[in-house]
């Protein structure tokens, strides 16, 4: 094994990791001028729900951010949010509630993979990775609704961009260049949210038993219908896997599910009156009335979608979590091409699979990366496991965009000194 392959092990520690908790934006900017000046690199942390995407990090010194939280402002009537970055996401949730608002791109709860338990993450995590749920292909993802933030750059200097509507954004948005940057261009300290209306109602069609071609045509119908779905799902049963930890039927014990099988969901949301038309045209569309199906009405459906969006499924598994994203054409030719050792659920109608991996090894991971590439898509190991707790490429990226990845890092970070080497080795 190699000096950066010991390095990067999670377990792998032979130094005494100095935690630094900032609580004031100001505290942020010196303690990175400090540590320019010294060139000392620095792991940026909230409350750790995300640590492990990404490689692994050895730096002398970690900064968290989880005493700089709170709600800065809050406009119900103008639809927006403005927090601190390590605000708890289900704080920000309960305050809108209240108002029966929601950030309608549903963040992720990455607890039931990590520790099998719901550990919900911040505002800054949340952003900095880019990770969304299930309405994504509807709303847009989490970056689509960042109105401005405020961080601190590499040099320790304070930078905001944007404002609390869309429309006070002008030159350059670099809401878009830091969401997904994983920490590595800037130290966010202030997010302002666009927030949305709760759906009254929320009603999901369930077909069972379904395979992956016949699943995968009715969600490309459903997305492509008049009926405004906002959720459209396939769940297997298929392969099997002894290693495999997720297991669709167990999890989704729900008492408006009729029948077993495989769970291909769609979701409508609204008024009452809306979704009952919206759902008998569907059926109409789908050709799917003579199918076993299952509704579930709000109550249930708020279940089914939670489990979906937060990867319940996955609880606690041992084994390797990729995320790929893929043109929805090509989603069916690529699953074939994949190994019984992989279960996996398709999500966004089929442009996002989820796999868990069981007995992965570098060159099955290198063989994945190479079959999505050519399908046109691109892949992320979210979890590492006991078998493989490292790769060389945790995110796809070409040559291309690696040079001007780089020079964004550069501008933001000059000596590359915040989170080095988190998202590909030399940025």
């Amino acid at each position: 094994m190699s000096i950066e392959e010991k390095q990067n092990l999670q377990t792998y520690q032979d130094f005494r990791e100095e935690i630094t908790y900032a609580q004031t934006e100001k505290e942020v900017s010196d303690f990175i001028k400090e540590n320019y000046k010294s060139n000392i690199p620095i792991e940026i942390i909230g409350l750790s729900t995300k640590r492990k995407i990404g490689k692994s990090l050895q730096c002398a010194k970690t900064l968290s951010l989880s005493k700089l939280s709170g709600i800065v402002e809050y406009l119900p009537e103008e639809l927006y949010i403005k927090v601190k970055a390590g605000t708890n996401i289900s704080q920000i949730k309960k305050e809108l509630k209240k108002k029966n608002q929601q950030l309608a791109f549903e963040p992720i709860d990455f607890g039931y993979i990590f520790s099998g338990a719901s550990t919900p993450g911040t505002a800054a995590g949340e952003i900095s990775c880019n990770i969304s749920g299930p309405r994504r292909f509807k709303v847009g993802s989490s970056r689509d609704h960042v109105l401005g933030f405020r961080g601190v750059n590499g040099r320790g200097e304070i930078i905001k961009s944007g404002g609390v509507v869309v429309k006070n954004v002008t030159g350059y948005d670099l809401s878009k260049i830091i969401c997904g940057s994983y920490g590595t261009l800037i130290v966010i300290t202030e997010l302002t949210f666009k927030v949305m209306p709760i759906p009254e109602k929320s009603k999901t069609i369930v077909i069972h038993d379904l395979n992956i071609e016949v699943a995968a045509d009715l969600l490309n119908k459903s997305l492509s219908s008049s009926c405004d779905v906002s959720g459209a799902v396939f769940l297997p049963t298929e392969p099997k896997c002894s290693g495999c930890s997720m297991d669709v039927e167990q999890t989704f014990k729900l008492n408006d599910l009729k029948f077993g099988g495989s769970f291909t969901g769609i979701r409508i949301e609204g008024s009452k009156n809306s979704i009952d038309e919206r759902i008998e045209k569907l059926i109409k569309e789908l050709s799917i009335k003579n199918m076993p199906t299952s509704a579930l009405d709000t109550h249930q459906s708020e279940i089914f979608w939670n489990k979906v969006n937060n990867l319940e499924f996955f609880s606690n598994t041992k084994n390797n979590i990729i995320r790929i994203v893929v043109p929805p054409s090509e989603c069916t030719k690529l699953m074939y091409q994949f190994s019984h050792r992989y279960k996996y659920y398709i999500d966004w109608g089929g442009s996002l699979i989820w796999m868990e991996c069981c007995d992965l090894s570098e060159e099955m991971f290198d063989s994945i990366r190479k079959k999505v590439v050519k399908h046109g898509g691109y892949v992320s190991m979210i979890k590492p496991s006991e078998n493989l707790p490292f790769v060389e490429e945790v995110f796809t990226i070409n040559r291309d965009r690696f040079n001007i990845s780089q020079n964004i890092k550069k501008s933001f970070d000059p000596k590359g000194i915040l989170n080095p080497g988190k998202m590909y080795t030399g940025i």
